[in-house]
């Protein structure tokens, strides 16, 4: 009889012999021989798959024999000791089902395959090394990002994909309506008249679920998000898209310091949670993507975090001599170049600026006492420049309404926001981490499209 499927990682784990053994998978590869026929079966669990070795004893050995790379089958067998280099163990087969014969024309046969040309086979690349790797890591990722915070007692709270507020009032949102877009109703004055739409007001694919976030912390405490999140910035660059997901955690009576405390923690849970669970992948990785990734990662899961105010980082960028691109003085945005050169040349370790010129921050971050500056905090790592934006937020009521209406943004539409602070306000603060650019970071993978199962960029919404 047989018995019921076990995951490929876990067989790789028992001590032969072991006797009708089953597995289920897709063929990565089949070699023949006169007499024996290999089959690699793969079913997603790890990256190497296993080994199948069929005689021609077996029943429909000419069947397997004509299988194309990417079959689904069923084999049971046993699990013996290999004599092959490379592995420990394989199943020497007692049975083969064919459970779904793979086209001849099935596009990911035994050679190296770009990555341009597997984003053309989205559906399929989660097959392949790299992708089974990637999203592999992706799962680990989500997975420890609850386990950190639910350990800590945060609340998982789902905020609003859909919203009226632009939250960084950068006004790159996508539009959300079920009017007629060849003949909108119109106001007398021509414009659309969104009062005719099905909120009865415009309506976006969220930004950020930050703002409803606050509102919850203003209750609960603690709490975090992590969800989809959508950026209409027609920017073809490698780090950006459409859709993405983000982790935000909003705390209550935190302030700034606090903040950073938790980013650290946060950041150091996930590079460990990774080496420790993903092994294999991270091998995979260091070997075949980004050298020395293992090496760096841990290097900074075991650091000191450094913190320095964006005055001081100015001063140390200013008296390094270095030549940048783009010019530093106080007031200026930081740019990537700067990012790395505090992180690998001036400090050798990941650094906290904070307290930014209140310019080029957000509406919400709190305004510090000397007028000029805001309790911003970005987290910047070696390799790659920032990882996390955060702040303590603006908990007073006169302050924020004054910086919304500063920002050019329309009150009304912050009203609720504003009824946070009226109504038992309190020091908070959070951070924002893109999924995405955290996973890019732990598997050196180089372009955003490459860590989304189906990515959403401008021009391209297929799968």
């Amino acid at each position: 009889m047989q018995g019921p499927r076990r995951r490929i990682a876990s067989v790789l784990a028992l001590t032969p012999p072991q006797d009708a053994v089953v597995v289920k998978g897709w063929l990565r590869t089949i070699r023949k021989s006169k007499q024996i026929t290999f089959l690699n079966v793969n079913d997603g669990s790890n990256l190497s798959g296993i080994q199948v070795v069929v005689g021609d004893d077996l029943p429909n050995v000419d069947e397997v024999r004509h299988l194309s790379t990417g079959s689904a089958v069923a084999v049971t067998g046993s699990l013996v000791a290999s004599m092959a280099k490379g592995q420990e163990v394989e199943l020497r087969a007692t049975k083969v089902e064919v459970l779904g014969a793979a086209a001849s024309d099935y596009p990911l046969q035994k050679k190296r395959h770009g990555f341009e040309f597997l984003r053309t086979v989205a559906h399929l690349r989660n097959r392949s090394n790299t992708f089974g790797a990637v999203f592999r890591v992706r799962s680990v990722l989500a997975h420890a990002i609850h386990c950190f915070f639910q350990d800590r007692g945060f609340a998982y709270v789902h905020t609003p994909i859909i919203t009226a507020s632009d939250t960084e009032g950068a006004g790159e949102l996508f539009r959300v309506t079920t009017l007629d877009l060849d003949q909108p109703p119109r106001t007398e004055q021509g414009a659309v008249d969104y009062s005719q739409d099905f909120f009865g007001k415009p309506a976006f694919l969220t930004v950020s679920g930050q703002l409803n976030g606050e509102a919850f912390a203003l209750g609960m405490s603690d709490i975090y998000t992590f969800g989809p999140t959508f950026r209409a910035e027609n920017s073809h660059t490698t780090r950006h898209a459409s859709e993405f997901w983000m982790i935000e955690p909003e705390m209550a009576f935190c302030d700034l310091a606090d903040d950073c405390d938790l980013a650290e923690a946060f950041v150091r849970h996930l590079l460990t949670t990774v080496l420790e669970k993903c092994p294999e992948d991270m091998a995979f990785f260091d070997q075949r993507i980004n050298k020395g990734i293992i090496a760096r990662l841990r290097d900074v899961a075991e650091a000191n975090f450094e913190r320095m105010t964006y005055t001081e980082a100015i001063e140390r960028l200013t008296a390094s001599g270095e030549s940048f691109e783009f010019p530093v003085f106080f007031g200026a945005d930081l740019q990537a170049e700067h990012e790395r050169c505090l992180t690998e040349r001036i400090v050798g370790r990941p650094v906290f600026v904070t307290d930014y010129p209140k310019e080029i921050k957000a509406f919400y971050m709190r305004r510090n006492d000397d007028g000029r500056t805001v309790a911003a905090m970005d987290l910047l790592v070696p390799t790659v420049g920032e990882l996390i934006g955060g702040s303590q937020r603006e908990e007073r009521y006169d302050v924020l309404a004054q910086t919304i209406t500063e920002a050019g943004l329309p009150t009304e539409a912050y009203w609720w926001y504003l009824d946070t602070r009226r109504y038992g306000t309190a020091p908070h603060a959070g951070f924002g981490l893109g999924f995405e650019r955290m996973l890019m970071y732990t598997t050196g993978m180089q372009n955003i499209r490459d860590v989304v199962p189906f990515p959403r960029t401008p021009n391209s919404c297929d799968f």
